[in-house]
């Protein structure tokens, strides 16, 4: 497939949802809504559940079923609220020694001008920050698009996985296209320069492993467990140390090393 067919894959509105994986993935699911400072932010969606019998923390982008739910979860494009909520369940996961599985669907946070006035780069940054220095095992799961700062205020995590037909990438190819050549309709050329696809980057060494997406709720929940025996033989210390250094490695130029994937595919 195309660089570009991977992305209408990862858009595609018949999807699982984050609603999807709660159901079939967890059980005894308790939603928990709200930043205790301003309001509801349904495109972030998240609580406490069993994962396999064990307490974990839940939490995902929301753009709905249908045409109203999408309306009311803005589309899985979260603005503040919802990254303080976030924030608030993963402050809470450590405090009680939870584990903490995030799920990444979002084409980016919300760009409107009221989510730029109440704090929107703000709650992001500080979501990378306090991801950074967590005590409990983190996993994401990108499952359809992860785009921008809004995907990563949720995937700063030990272990990052993609599901084969997401893409994770810093903007959409339309918005690429448009700023580098100003032609949003060369998006299928910009897809293809940016990388973004499951196997670009596990060979660049950014994500963990690749997920199939046949029989994908029993492979979710392998590549779960799989991580968390991994990580539970590390301290709360060591967890935050070795996720601070997998992102500050991105930032000084791991990418542009050559060096390949040091991890099998799932």
């Amino acid at each position: 497939m195309k660089a570009i067919d991977r992305v209408l894959a990862a858009r595609e509105k018949d999807r699982p949802k984050i609603t999807d994986y709660m159901d079939n993935v967890f059980t005894d699911f308790f939603e928990q809504k709200g930043d205790m400072l301003g309001k509801e932010d349904a495109s972030i969606y998240g609580g406490i559940a069993l994962f396999q019998g064990r307490p974990v923390t839940v939490i995902g982008h929301r753009k709905g079923n249908d045409v109203n739910e999408n309306i009311t979860c803005n589309f899985g494009m979260p603005g503040p609220e919802g990254y303080r909520k976030a924030l608030r369940l993963m402050k809470q996961a450590e405090k009680f020694n939870r584990p903490i599985i995030s799920f990444v669907d979002t084409p980016g946070a919300y760009p409107g001008l009221e989510a730029e006035a109440y704090g929107i780069s703000q709650a992001i940054s500080g979501n990378l920050a306090a991801m950074s220095s967590l005590k409990v095992p983190v996993i994401t799961i990108v499952t359809g698009e992860g785009s921008s700062g809004g995907a990563l205020g949720l995937a700063v995590a030990n272990r990052v996985y993609m599901l084969e037909n997401a893409v994770y990438s810093v903007l959409s190819p339309e918005g690429f296209a448009s700023i580098l050549w100003s032609d949003s309709s060369r998006r299928d050329e910009a897809a293809e320069a940016m990388k973004l696809t499951a196997q670009d980057l596990f060979d660049f060494g950014v994500i963990d492993g690749i997920i199939p997406e046949r029989g994908l709720y029993i492979r979710v929940s392998n590549v779960i467990a799989s991580a968390l025996k991994e990580l539970d033989e590390m301290s709360g210390e060591e967890l935050a140390q070795e996720r601070f250094e997998k992102f500050r490695s991105f930032d000084e130029g791991f990418l542009q090393t050559g060096t390949s994937a040091r991890m099998e595919n799932v």
